[in-house]
């Protein structure tokens, strides 16, 4: 899969190319059907598979750290799409330029002419363009004056509810990863460079690894059984803490700390992916360490047991 930044001046798609935008936040199963349907387009036109996003998101751009938290940031996006059948990923930066874009022109500049759209599959409720003016409806009817063809995207169903970024939200709010799971096609995970912090974990016999969240509005939080990838192949089984840790810290940054079993080595600047299995507890402040000790062997023991229980299920016993 090749990476565009920006939208291409010089002729890319010379042929052509087949199209979807959105945010894909979490490229859950429904964003996968809609490229595997985008897919069987370009399979049967003989053009690229392109997606568009944009970065940041539209909803970030204008409401800051008041917009919905983030599913994926974009190292997972791109992850996640490398797995699918798309050719070519296209990252605009969402700006004010951007925003105040006349939809027609949006259509004219980058859909006909810099993109050379053949197909299009995009949601019936997408709109883009200042003030929002763009919508399926415009997509169809400048379609047919500039040949190439719009398509609705459907829309997953799942226990007869849509599939979407928002109903994943909920769930990971709630706690239930098993929903999550369901509803992303894979167990919700967070990727990120191992950081320094500030080894307080060494001093009460938990050394954890530490990922800085990039925003204070995260989609999950609390403690949970989990494994870390991405240290020599492995699949290491641990307990993290998602949050602002109230009792050594007190301060509004958001970490994701790991402490892992029988592991002693140096992963420090490793980019690593931390997997979420099932939430423990909700994060809480406790009165000093020696309290937070004591709950932290409870937190281990049962991640334990947690991770002993799937091991039995696995093996069918």
């Amino acid at each position: 899969m090749r990476l565009i930044r920006g939208i291409p001046h010089l002729p890319v798609f010379k042929s052509g190319c087949v199209l979807t935008i959105g945010n894909f936040d979490g490229v859950h199963l429904g964003h996968k059907a809609v490229i595997e349907k985008l897919a069987e387009r370009g399979k049967a036109l003989g053009l690229p598979v392109v997606i568009l996003i944009f970065e940041p998101q539209p909803l970030e751009y204008f409401l800051g750290d008041n917009a919905p938290p983030r599913l994926t940031r974009l190292r997972e996006k791109v992850m996640q799409f490398a797995k699918l059948p798309v050719d070519d990923l296209v990252i605009v930066r969402f700006n004010k330029q951007l925003a105040d874009y006349d939809a027609a022109l949006f259509i004219d500049e980058v859909i006909v002419k810099h993109l050379n759209v053949k197909h299009l599959v995009i949601g019936d409720d997408f709109r883009f363009g200042k003030s929002r003016q763009g919508d399926f409806a415009m997509l169809q009817e400048k379609g047919k004056a500039s040949r190439f063809k719009v398509e609705d995207t459907g829309s997953w169903q799942m226990d007869g509810q849509r599939v979407s970024s928002t109903l994943i939200r909920n769930a990971l709010a709630i706690g239930d990863l098993k929903m999550a799971e369901a509803m992303l096609g894979y167990r919700y995970s967070v990727c990120g460079r191992v950081v320094h912090g500030d080894k307080r974990g060494r001093t009460i016999g938990y050394p954890t690894a530490n990922i800085r969240m990039p925003r204070k509005n995260i989609p999950i939080s609390g403690v949970f059984a989990v494994t870390m990838s991405g240290i020599d192949g492995l699949g290491i089984q641990g307990v993290a803490n998602v949050g602002i840790r109230p009792t050594v810290d007190g301060s509004n940054n958001v970490v994701l700390e790991t402490y892992l079993f029988d592991f002693d080595k140096d992963i420090y600047g490793c980019t690593v992916e931390v997997h979420f299995k099932q939430k423990i507890r909700a994060e809480r402040r406790f009165q000093n360490v020696d309290e937070l000790k004591v709950q932290i062997v409870d937190d281990v023991a049962e991640a334990k047991k947690i991770f002993a229980a799937e091991t039995i299920e696995n093996n069918g016993l």
